[in-house]
């Protein structure tokens, strides 16, 4: 699909919102096995990464678990402790990022982190069937995808194949950067992320509303920089 400025405004400012059928998270995660789920509470589970990030930076490595051991214990089932979507740049590796090992991270990568419908339904699968406590919707510095986006709306440039199509769901955290202070790609980053992770429990998912309603998951934006190494996590988290 290509983009012009006509039907631009109009993406920008429709509402997401769609009919899904009824769906009982508690119903799911009742017959998610006991061995799955990690003991970790959401909170827990953003401070646990956090740290991992904190060591990252200081270029003093938390020894993840990556071994002959650590393969055979997770051979048979898996308990993430965290759900990570984030772009596909080759800079941006969660696992390495967070110093987390085998098992530990449910990591989704897509350009621009985006929550299409391979990438929603991988959260949920995260939450209801293996229990994960925490996602975290991280963008990045200088990211090419969210550029990109910047070109349609300013330039009303168009992409071949399918990337006008995966630029889309950027689109509006682009237009309302217009209207903040600061650098429009730095803005429409964060926005993104803060939108995306927004939208995945008020429009996109009952499955992870219904989650967070009951505590068992956080839903948090994040922002990695590629200089410093540090992951910004977003509205005061």
């Amino acid at each position: 699909m290509q983009l012009s400025r006509r039907n631009l405004v109009g993406f920008a400012l429709a509402s997401p919102l769609a009919t899904l059928p009824a769906f009982s998270f508690s119903a799911v995660h009742a017959s998610t096995p006991a061995t799955l789920a990690t003991k970790l509470s959401p909170d827990e589970a953003l401070a646990l990464l956090k740290k991992g990030n904190a060591a990252f930076q200081a270029d003093a490595p938390l020894n993840p678990l990556i071994d002959t051991r650590r393969r055979a214990e997770i051979a048979q089932s898996q308990s993430p402790v965290a759900a990570i979507l984030s772009c596909a740049d080759s800079r941006v590796p969660p696992e390495i990022l967070f110093g987390r090992g085998l098992g530990e991270l449910f990591v989704v990568r897509n350009a621009g982190n985006v929550a299409d419908v391979a990438a929603v339904g991988s959260l949920e699968y995260s939450v209801a069937m293996l229990g994960a406590p925490l996602i975290v919707v991280m963008g990045h510095e200088r990211c090419g995808a969210v550029a990109s986006a910047l070109t349609v709306v300013d330039e009303a440039r168009e992409y071949p194949g399918s990337i006008g199509t995966m630029l889309e769901p950027i689109l509006p955290a682009v237009v309302a950067s217009r209207s903040q202070s600061g650098a429009p790609l730095v803005n429409a980053t964060a926005g993104h992320a803060q939108r995306t992770a927004a939208r995945l429990t008020r429009d996109l998912s009952p499955i992870l509303a219904q989650a967070v309603s009951a505590g068992r998951l956080k839903v948090v934006g994040a922002v990695y920089d590629l200089d410093t190494g540090a992951v910004k996590f977003l509205e005061g988290v």
